[in-house]
């Protein structure tokens, strides 16, 4: 027992030591009460302790362990060896009352949490002491909790501002200046073919108004709703000319017998559908009147057939049998009223169509129309605009007639030949027909409107790729094909503003057009663009058609500018149908039907159009006849339907157009082909014609431009390393312009002015020059071939001279490393 009282009061020595250090250290002086407290500590316990007589040595030699063992760990604490630095420090400082204290017997061996008793139980120990008491182990882990704590909040607060970051700007889209083809997919993966067919039928519901300013608003309303930001709707008061009230006739004068040009008799009651019955069956902007007269036919009416009649037979005045196809409408009608003849009955070969079509009884319309208001020829037909006295476009009084008119006018007997065979129509020559053509319509001036969406572009908002199709005629015409590129068009929009609602733009402006009036000559876009015209110059880089791309189920039928051929090549096996035959889809540059006339003819944009048609003709003489499409017979919403039961081909079209469509709005450089073109021109020069020569230098050395060109300007442009924006942007106005080189001023009525693109497939010479050729055998005159050799050889120089200027800015170094 006196053992274990001595340890106590060793120990209660060394807490006293301990607080005697410290206030060593703080020069603190001390009293009385602090000297006697260590020996109170142990008197108090030694009283406390009431059984330590049960205590062996053994159990105080474990007490005392226990307690040095709690004195060595709380000694090893952090901060205390720099205490112990201190207190050595301090040793020789003290006062007369610390001087006969004998430092070096104190072992700091023990625990100093009686030292921290003792002073929280000194009522002046804050105000003497304003030292901070030393962290413990507590404080420590408070400490570190804290920042545990604060780490943990900043990261869950940064997961939830990068989450709404990422999801209002994904960062999958690329930025501005970058072709993405997964971004395009992600979009076009959108168009499905059922959806097409919903807004096929839902559009059909729509034309039950008669109005087509009504029909516009609808379908203003409802690409809005796909969220398009910006609709217009331009209306234009223009010229048009309709059916009369009563059907136009053709009468048999031996035997006094009135048809209507569908070949129903006139005693007969006529259809009450006006699309089928003898009211439509018109050609707007004919001559009207009465014409009695003998009929001649005339074949196809070309400058050869044209000749060899009037060998024959005087013409004056006379009724030509014509067939459709071959060579443009107008240029024919030129032809024939330039040779004297008053009238003109129009009918296609059965031969010239496919053989799952029937045509002998359909009636067609037809347009004299070149295109726009044929009352302000030139400018748009705004209010105030002058109106120029234009009811007839031609003096001859045409009227289109079904197979089995003609059949009848001259009393042709029904060919029994090989089955499946089919031989062209051939009228007696030696026979004298005459009839009266009776020609009753009428010119209204009616409102016509165009649909025109907008979707600004990102990085080039001055920079347009418009695209076309056409709505609903509510005036005559009622067919029902128009709503397939609508169809296409609006469900190109819908995909697309579902990935412009989640932050994404193109580089350069979409222009989304529905146009009005093209039936009679594609007056809505003729209108819009000369309205327009100055802006559109300047901005547009390229305009995709939608005009009627389902013609048929058989091919693929993609016509481009030569600049875009490249870019469609690479597109037409994209998605293919199973029923369609891709990879034998044939690309060409030829003219075509549509509301891209304007553009192409005017404007020299670059175009280009998808569409699928019928190949299957019933005769090896008329493969590919052309201009067939310039007849418009109805089609009715059961034909579309059959071509394409479950809108396979209209899904594929839509895709096919949309990635186009998104690479040039997208892609840094234009993806225009320059060398393309000037390899246009020398296959267009093609042949052994003595004038040829000069023609084929210029075309060399244009071609020798376009390589230089293409490898010193466009391939470094395509690199994003070495691209430089002020050169892409020169580099781009350079492609976009150079089309605007072949437009020539004058060229016969239905041929194209730009040159680029032929009569058709089968045709390989410049159109001009090829009617000039043409020209020159029949009337052994050189005249017309040498102005259409001048206006191709200045087409070919001035394109020489546009690239030439070219090259010379970019190696003038004026724009330095920009």
């Amino acid at each position: 027992h006196n053992k274990k009282i001595f340890i106590k009061c060793q120990l209660s020595a060394r807490y006293y030591a301990k607080d005697l250090e410290y206030k060593i250290k703080m020069k603190q002086p001390l009293t009385s009460e602090s000297k006697k407290m260590a020996y109170q500590k142990v008197n108090a316990d030694q009283r406390a302790t009431g059984h330590s007589q049960y205590l062996d040595s053994d159990d105080l030699q474990a007490t005392a362990l226990d307690l040095e063992w709690d004195m060595e760990q709380e000694l090893e604490e952090p901060g205390f060896d720099r205490f112990q630095l201190d207190s050595a420090e301090n040793q020789n400082l003290g006062n007369s009352e610390t001087a006969d204290l004998d430092l070096d017997s104190i072992q700091p061996g023990t625990s100093p949490k009686g030292r921290f008793q003792r002073l929280q139980e000194d009522s002046d120990y804050v105000t003497r002491y304003p030292r901070a008491t030393p962290k413990s182990n507590h404080c420590n882990i408070f400490r570190f909790s804290k920042i545990f704590c604060t780490l943990t909040l900043l990261f869950i607060l940064g997961i939830v501002i990068g989450y709404y970051a990422h999801k209002k700007c994904p960062s999958q889209d690329p930025s501005p200046g970058m072709s993405d083809p997964h971004l395009y997919q992600e979009i076009l993966k959108e168009i499905k073919a059922e959806d097409i067919q919903k807004l096929f039928r839902h559009l059909i519901q729509l034309t039950k108004s008669g109005d087509d300013t009504e029909f516009s608003e609808k379908l203003k309303a409802q690409w809005t709703s796909h969220g398009l930001e910006e609709v217009q709707l331009f209306n234009y008061s223009v010229l048009l000319s309709l059916p009369g009230s009563s059907p136009n006739t053709v009468t048999l004068n031996n035997s006094s017998q009135c048809f209507y040009p569908n070949g129903q008799p006139c005693d007969q009651e006529p259809s009450k559908d006006p699309s089928q019955g003898p009211l439509f069956s018109y050609a707007a902007y004919s001559a009207r009147g009465t014409l009695e007269a003998e009929v001649i036919d005339v074949m196809y009416g070309t400058v050869e057939d044209v000749t060899r009649i009037r060998v024959m037979k005087n013409v004056t005045n006379k009724i030509a049998l014509l067939k459709l196809g071959k060579l443009p409408l107008l240029y024919k009608l030129s032809l024939l009223e330039k040779a004297g003849f008053g009238g003109v009955l129009l009918y296609v070969d059965p031969c010239d169509l496919p053989k799952t079509t029937n045509p002998s009884h359909s009636p067609f319309m037809v347009s004299l129309n070149p295109g726009g208001d044929p009352s302000t020829p030139g400018y748009p037909s705004i209010d105030g605009s002058f109106r120029e006295s234009r009811m007839d476009l031609t003096r001859l009084l045409v009227q289109p007639i079904s197979v089995s008119l003609a059949a009848k006018l001259f009393a042709l007997p029904k060919e029994r030949g090989q089955p499946g065979a089919c031989k062209p129509l051939q009228f007696p020559q030696d026979e004298i027909r005459i009839v009266t053509m009776k020609v009753q319509t009428v010119t209204e001036y009616k409102k016509l409107t165009n649909v025109v969406g907008y979707l600004k572009g990102a990085s080039f908002p001055d920079r347009y790729v418009i695209v076309g199709s056409h709505h609903h005629n509510p005036y005559g015409y009622n067919g029902q094909e128009w709503a397939s590129g609508t169809a296409i068009i609006t469900a190109f929009i819908q995909a697309l503003m579902l990935k412009v609602k989640r932050g994404w733009r193109p580089d350069r402006t979409i222009i989304l057009c529905s146009w009005g009036g093209t039936t009679f000559g594609n007056i809505g876009s003729y209108e819009w663009a000369e309205d327009f015209k100055k802006v559109l110059q300047k901005n547009v880089v390229a305009y995709v058609s939608l005009h009627n791309p389902i013609r048929g189920n058989s091919s693929l039928h993609p016509i481009a500018s030569p600049s875009l051929q490249q870019l469609v090549a690479e597109k037409k096996n994209f998605n293919c149908s199973w029923r369609t035959k891709c990879p034998e889809a044939n690309l060409s540059s030829v003219q075509m039907q549509g509301d891209g006339d304007f553009f192409i003819n005017h404007l020299g944009t670059p175009m280009l159009r998808f569409s699928y048609s019928l190949k299957d003709f019933s005769s090896d003489l008329s493969q590919g006849p052309s201009f067939l499409s310039e007849a418009l017979f109805p089609v009715r919403l059961a034909e579309i339907e059959e071509l394409d039961p479950f809108f396979n081909l209209h899904e594929t079209i839509a895709k096919l157009s949309g990635e186009v469509i998104l690479q040039i709005a997208n892609d840094p450089v234009l993806p225009l082909n320059a060398l393309d073109i000037a390899l246009e021109v020398q296959n267009s020069l093609k042949g052994d014609h003595a004038h040829m020569f000069q023609l084929l230098e210029m075309a060399s050395r244009l071609r020798d431009s376009a390589e230089l060109f293409q490898s010193d300007e466009m391939r470094p442009a395509n690199d994003p390393k070495e691209r430089a924006p002020l050169r892409v942007r020169m580099l781009n106005d350079i492609l976009q312009n150079l089309e605007k080189n072949f437009l020539v001023q004058q060229v016969p009525p239905g041929f194209y002015r730009n040159i680029l693109y032929r009569l058709d497939e089968k045709t390989h010479q410049f159109s001009i020059l090829h009617e000039a050729w043409q020209h020159e055998k029949l009337h052994l005159s050189n005249e017309t071939l040498q102005v259409a050799l001048s206006k191709v050889l200045n087409s070919i120089n001035s394109a020489q001279v546009f690239f030439k200027a070219g090259l010379d800015v970019f190696e003038s170094g004026l724009l330095g490393k920009n």
